[in-house]
């Protein structure tokens, strides 16, 4: 029998999960042993006790069944009273039972009296105000009789106090496991928020903790965030390098193809312009999301920076929306590399770039959308990989670019914990890039 109907019922996080299994054991105890207590030993014992009361009435009543008054009657049982330990009255003509209030733990008077039933078919009435005193109303010939004895003869003393000192001590020893295990799961909790900050480009002080698995996991997180940011570091000065390097070469080609008569130098000048902007794409490429530090920025502040910035270089760019208000803990300088790019290559294989905003509780968005020809949706997997260019039909006229733009987009994304998605503009028809980032 599949269980995956219950998955949408079960708690997410790990302390819920860990609660859940500490108090449902707890439960199913308590629930077991009251219900085999009750069942096993209360109704039993008070059936007995019950039994051994019915006789003794039923003997009171005997006694009184020749007399034909009611003086006459209580003068023939008063020898038995002392030795049964009963009080009898015949009440008056006008006068009614007192039944009172039960009280609401006496959860064996039901039984009670429905055994006293059972036994006496002349009772009238059962009361059972405390857990001293029982009342019980019988008919007879001479008139409704009351007796009064001791409610311990009926049932256990206080059966509740077994339920109750259940309760307590489940209660106590689940507080102290709670207590506990929120100490064993704060060193995974802070594992979890270290590896999440620094999945969103952000490093946290984090010392391993707690048991052994946990602080072996803790080791391993530390030693895999050093070499991914040696990876990086790497990268960087890698390409910076190899960028750098080759600028000299490329500066003596153009003093040497300045020399050169125009008509010949014009082919080898455009392939050397081709070479610096791949050079500069590369440098971009290599500084990737790395560049600042993560601050607590205004979204809708610094996009209307950039489009003010990508207004005054003459491109046609608005925000359309904003949605939400608040703060977000940002690289600034990447965020805002990573929308001029959206924004440039909505200018240039389109006529304008609007822009919105969505701010919510647990995520970012950043949309640009074009009027262009937009990018089918089989390509768009691999319009994010590094170097990837397009068919010529995006690029017409508009030349054909390194390949970089969007990889460098969705690698800011990613380091910011986010993704880049691609699709089709609603409004404007062309492309719709958005960047999500969880909060």
């Amino acid at each position: 029998m599949s269980a995956q109907w219950l998955k949408p019922y079960m708690p997410r996080s790990l302390y819920a999960r860990s609660a859940l299994i500490l108090v449902l054991p707890v439960i199913v105890l308590l629930l077991v042993v009251g219900v085999a207590f009750l069942q096993k030993h209360l109704e039993d014992v008070t059936a007995q006790m019950t039994r051994a009361a019915s006789r003794e009435v039923l003997l009171v009543i005997d006694v009184m069944e020749d007399a034909e008054t009611q003086q006459q009657a209580m003068a023939a049982v008063r020898p038995d009273l002392a030795a049964l330990e009963m009080q009898v009255r015949f009440l008056g003509i006008n006068e009614e039972p007192v039944l009172g209030t039960r009280r609401w733990y006496d959860f064996i008077a039901p039984q009670v009296e429905a055994d006293l039933r059972a036994r006496l078919p002349e009772l009238e009435a059962v009361a059972l105000p405390s857990g001293h005193e029982a009342r019980l109303y019988l008919k007879t010939k001479l008139g409704l009789l009351e007796l009064t004895f001791d409610r311990r003869r009926l049932s256990p003393t206080a059966p509740h106090q077994l339920i109750v000192t259940m309760l307590f001590f489940a209660v106590v020893m689940t507080t102290i496991s709670f207590l506990y295990m929120r100490n064993q799961l704060r060193p995974i909790t802070r594992l979890a928020d270290a590896a999440q900050a620094f999945g969103r480009g952000r490093v946290v002080p984090y010392t391993p903790g707690g048991a052994i698995e946990v602080r072996a996991a803790g080791s391993a997180f530390l030693d895999m965030r050093a070499r991914i940011e040696r990876q990086i570091e790497q990268r960087t000065m890698m390409l910076s390098g190899v960028s750098h390097d080759l600028r000299t070469p490329l500066t003596r080609l153009k003093l040497g193809l300045s020399m050169l008569p125009e008509d010949e130098a014009a082919p080898l000048k455009q392939d050397v312009d081709e070479m610096q902007l791949l050079l500069d794409a590369f440098l971009e490429f290599s500084r990737g999301a790395a560049e600042g530090s993560p601050e607590t920025v205004d979204p809708e502040a610094l996009l209307r920076q950039i489009i003010k910035d990508a207004r005054r270089a003459g491109h046609e760019v608005s925000l359309t929306s904003v949605e939400g208000e608040g703060t977000v803990t940002l690289r600034p300088t990447a965020i805002r590399r990573a929308v001029e790019n959206l924004i440039g290559n909505a200018v240039r294989y389109g006529d304008r770039a609007d822009v919105s905003l969505s701010i919510k509780p647990k995520s970012l968005r950043i949309r640009v959308e074009d009027d262009g020809p937009g990018i089918p949706i089989e390509q768009r997997t691999e319009a994010v990989k590094p170097f990837s260019r397009l068919d010529p039909a995006r690029n017409q006229n508009q030349g054909s670019g390194v390949g970089l733009g969007l990889a460098i987009v969705a690698d800011i994304a990613r380091v910011h914990g986010g993704t880049l998605r691609l699709s089709e503009s609603q409004n404007l028809g062309g492309l719709c890039a958005d960047i999500v980032i969880g909060r």
